[in-house]
């Protein structure tokens, strides 16, 4: 079985000097359930298949498992998703000794910028960079399975 440990952060400056890699981002959602997430995602040439267990409210932990997809069924299942596709651009922005992923969203979401950080406990500590801003880790509004069926583009206010 396996976990995933993340941080998710707004991101509130320039980042974009200090990444050292790129990449577009495609994603839909296959299933969405009070207790796990399908995913499917294309990351340039690759597809993959993922699912996630159900984020608690201020919750840092879920369980996770990831496959790697031949490209061509990733495109197709993301057909199953119509509408709820979400687009972003990833950047990976290396802070210390850990490496962030800042997410800057197209789209329905356009305007929004998230940063991820993946952790190996609960208690490890990272540094914290000038762009980053409040911690949004457990508001499920900032997940991307929420943000591919409301999109940020269409809140009344920021949450």
């Amino acid at each position: 079985m396996g976990y995933e440990i993340e941080r998710k952060f707004l991101v509130r400056g320039d980042f974009k000097s200090s990444a050292y890699d790129r990449y577009v981002m495609k994603q839909g959602y296959l299933s969405l359930s009070g207790v796990s997430v399908v995913r499917v995602r294309v990351r340039g040439e690759k597809g993959y298949i993922t699912i996630k267990g159900a984020v608690t409210e201020g919750g840092i932990t879920r369980r996770e498992w990831e496959y790697e997809v031949p490209l061509v069924d990733a495109e197709e299942m993301l057909l199953l998703c119509e509408d709820a596709v979400i687009e972003k651009i990833r950047y990976l922005v290396r802070v210390g000794e850990h490496t962030f992923e800042v997410d800057e969203f197209r789209g329905a979401n356009e305007g929004l910028q998230i940063a991820e950080l993946e952790l190996a406990s609960e208690e490890e500590t990272y540094e914290r960079p000038d762009w980053l801003g409040p911690e949004v880790t457990g508001n499920v509004r900032y997940y991307n399975a929420y943000l591919s069926t409301h999109p940020y583009g269409e809140w009344k206010e920021p949450f």
